[in-house]
């Protein structure tokens, strides 16, 4: 294939796309295929000639569409949605053709320059401070990866990187059983080890319990271990759960520890003033992490981790070998030292396209329209027969249960997904199975959330 043709197929692919997401409604939202049942389509080894386009292209449309779960199906109410608004798909066409590598200023200044703007926009849209500055990750998990092993160099004075950490004190994180799973995935990797992830109790509004989180702390100096840092979340994964953020910050400080704010989902709610009361206090955080790709229509992947004091992060995550060295300039910004990966995509570009194609008052009507509909969802479930709700509305996510029994909830949750209507998945809240449900979806209308108390009553029989 040439550039020629490309010019032919990327103008069949946009065809496709278009119907694809115009049928999205017809198709069941998760597929609905067996395990190994993709893979036994395609052969065992890759081709030694070169195949038409044509036969490529038809082999697509046959086997990925009808296995694949629709992310973009506006009845996906599952997990988090990984939005991708058509701005935003527009954008990453653009900079695939452009394939840029944006590791330092001068290999892909246009990005350097957007994402540092960027940045400035969303930060005032959150109704951030000021003193705030940040970069774009992948995802979440690296932005707080990247948080974490800030939090362990800054308390060991940057010797871990250097010393390694086996004769050093045993450090200690902080954060509640309602944080993201990302968090116990960073502790592992940056060796501080998941026994020493100290999980606090949390209190009847799920929030963490602030006084256990400081006797942790002060119960971890007696004996002999190093307290490094405190994670907390603002729309936590399983049922949305927020920590005070003002009152868990001031526990983090008066110990001298660094605090790191998850709030990848719920974050992007935030462009909404009447919401920020619900994290109260996040000017006083050393870092923060939410995700345009989770709620404000930017394609998956796009995770933007906001600093108090990025030198600290760079001096943790920071390699400048002589062949990235920019010559002449010598306090250029290189944003591969704030993160982990040397390599960078130029995801600043779908921020830019999406944030002025929709307007921040565009993106606020469908935040709010979303957390409207899933309460009104809520209502309607919580006076349904046989159903009771088990966490109240955070943002647009609440949870409930079929006939108070384990049993019965997992075996509707099956058939609501066999159905293919709509997609819902599960979690564990006080021991018991659970069904959660979200709303967050950039092109669902009240109409496709109505469907789930529809589905519901359709699968149980009930009022």
């Amino acid at each position: 294939m040439n550039h020629d043709e490309l010019n032919h197929w990327s103008k069949r692919a946009a065809d496709w796309a278009q119907a694809y997401h115009a049928g999205l409604r017809e198709r069941p939202v998760r597929a609905q295929t067996r395990l190994g049942e993709t893979a036994a389509k395609l052969p065992a080894l890759a081709p030694e000639k070169a195949e038409p386009m044509e036969q490529i292209f038809a082999d697509f449309e046959a086997i990925v569409p009808g296995a694949t779960t629709h992310w973009q199906h506006p009845r996906f109410f599952a997990y988090f949605p990984a939005n991708a608004s058509p701005a935003s798909m527009l954008a990453e066409q653009l900079a695939n053709a452009i394939a840029g590598q944006a590791m330092l200023w001068q290999t892909a200044p246009a990005a350097n320059e957007i994402e540092a703007v960027m940045i400035n926009w969303l930060r005032a849209a959150l109704g951030l401070a000021d003193d705030f500055t940040g970069t774009i990750h992948d995802s979440a998990t690296t932005a707080t990866l990247s948080a974490i092993l800030t939090m362990r160099e800054r308390t060991l004075d940057w010797k871990g990187n250097t010393q390694g950490l086996s004769a050093l004190p045993r450090l200690r994180i902080y954060a509640s059983g309602e944080t993201h799973s990302s968090i116990d995935k960073s502790v592992r990797i940056a060796g501080i080890g998941q026994d020493n992830l100290v999980k606090i109790p949390t209190n009847a509004d799920h929030a963490m319990d602030t006084q256990a989180l400081d006797a942790a702390i002060t119960n971890d100096l007696a004996a002999g271990f190093l307290p490094c840092g405190v994670v907390a979340c603002v729309g936590g994964t399983s049922i949305g759960a927020s920590d005070d953020i003002a009152a868990t910050i001031a526990v983090a400080k008066s110990h001298g520890l660094y605090t790191h704010v998850d709030a990848a989902w719920a974050g992007s709610a935030m462009i909404c003033p009447e919401y920020r009361h619900l994290w109260d206090g996040i000017n006083a955080a050393d870092s923060l992490v939410f995700n345009p790709h989770k709620w404000l229509g930017a394609q998956f992947d796009c995770a933007v981790q906001f600093l108090k004091n990025p030198t600290e992060q760079i001096n943790t995550l920071g390699l400048r070998p002589e062949y990235l060295n920019t010559l002449g300039q010598d306090e250029v910004t290189n944003y591969n030292e704030w993160t982990v990966p040397l390599g960078r995509r130029f995801r600043a570009l779908k921020l830019w396209f999406t944030l002025r194609a929709y307007g921040l008052e565009g993106l606020r009507t469908r935040i709010r329209n979303h957390i409207n509909w899933g309460r009104e969802c809520h209502d309607i479930i919580s006076e349904m027969d046989d159903f009771t709700i088990t966490t109240a509305p955070a943002f647009s996510l609440f949870t409930f249960r079929y006939k108070d029994s384990d049993a019965a909830t997992q075996d509707l949750l099956a058939r609501i997904n066999d159905d293919g209507r709509i997609y819902l998945t599960q979690t564990r809240h006080a021991g018991q199975f659970v069904i959660r449900m979200q709303v967050g979806q950039f092109d669902c209308t009240r109409e496709d959330v109505m469907m789930v108390p529809c589905v519901l009553k359709d699968l149980t029989g009930g009022q």
